[in-house]
């Protein structure tokens, strides 16, 4: 408790002097010890570049963020808020910061900003009489400020142009997509043609073959009916000239008859007129009537055959 204490804010205070101060902030610059839970953008939710109103509490984005504190101004007229991230207020009618601490770099301590020079009633323009220290944190506030504001405004642009050329990116592919689908769907189709045209193709050469089968079918049937029909022609043909040729043999054989008969009766008339004895009429007469009787069937079959 005799020790010396120093704050988030960088001020050091006896124990038993700041055990007296009965607020949470610091008795030098109001900077709260108390560091309260992440604040977000009560509109978009972001919890970056916050700013709340100082009049009604409404916390809202920057304006290279969702710009809602300024919407917030244009519909309220609340015109001073304050930005969480360094504590300072931006009036939006004087478009300009309007608090008097700043915090100091160099050892962390709040100086004043609105610093006027004690012969400014005198007419005196320098800045002699001013603190260095001052005009030094002065000119660094405001070079933060530039920085800080360039920066912002960068990341912005290249935000922006992250999302531009990524729709470009996405327009060349969707692009790219859509020729390789059209090419893809010119070469199926020029495929299915003629892949059509040869079924075609195909499709007439086997109605010409199952004709030319069907013909060759056809013919079939009637090449082996007209075999048949020669086969028993060839049947009949040969059937007619072996009944000829029994005939003829017939013949023969009964003109063969009849000539030995002839001959026999030549040799009886002869040995009659030899000898002297009877002849036999009836011999005669039975071997004439075998003559005449194969004469007249030679005759008989002639005219049959004729």
């Amino acid at each position: 408790m005799s020790g010396i204490l120093t704050t988030i804010c960088n001020h050091s205070f006896h124990c038993s002097c700041i055990s007296k101060w009965t607020d949470s902030s610091c008795p030098v610059c109001r900077y709260c010890q108390q560091q309260p839970e992440k604040s977000i953008c009560f509109v978009c939710q972001t919890s970056e570049n916050l700013w709340i109103c100082v009049i009604c509490g409404f916390v809202g984005c920057g304006r290279y963020k969702g710009g809602h504190a300024i919407i917030h101004w244009k519909e309220t007229q609340h015109c001073y808020s304050l930005e969480l991230e360094t504590q300072r207020v931006w009036d939006y009618v004087g478009d300009n910061y309007v608090h008097r601490l700043i915090q100091s770099k160099t050892d962390g301590k709040l100086v004043e900003l609105n610093a006027h020079c004690v012969h400014a009633n005198d007419g005196c323009e320098s800045c002699e009489c001013v603190d260095s220290g001052f005009n030094e944190t002065l000119l660094n506030s405001k070079v933060e400020a530039i920085v800080s504001e360039y920066n912002e405004l960068l990341a912005t642009q290249l935000e922006n142009q992250k999302l531009y050329f990524e729709s470009l990116l996405q327009d060349v592919k969707e692009e790219t997509e859509r020729e390789i689908s059209k090419a893809v769907g010119t070469a199926i189709t020029q495929k299915l043609q003629k892949m059509q045209a040869k079924l075609d193709r195909f499709v007439k050469e086997k109605e010409i073959l199952d004709d030319l089968n069907e013909n060759l079918l056809k013919n079939q049937e009637i090449w082996k009916a007209n075999i048949l029909e020669i086969e028993e022609r060839e049947k009949k043909v040969l059937k007619l000239k072996d009944d000829k040729i029994h005939d003829l043999e017939e013949q023969l054989r009964d003109l063969m008859v009849h000539l030995e008969a002839g001959q026999t009766m030549e040799e009886l008339s002869l040995s009659d007129e030899v000898k002297d004895g009877t002849v036999l009429p009836t011999a005669i007469e039975s071997s004439s009537s075998n003559e005449s009787k194969g004469a007249r069937n030679i005759n008989n079959r002639g005219r049959s055959k004729g």
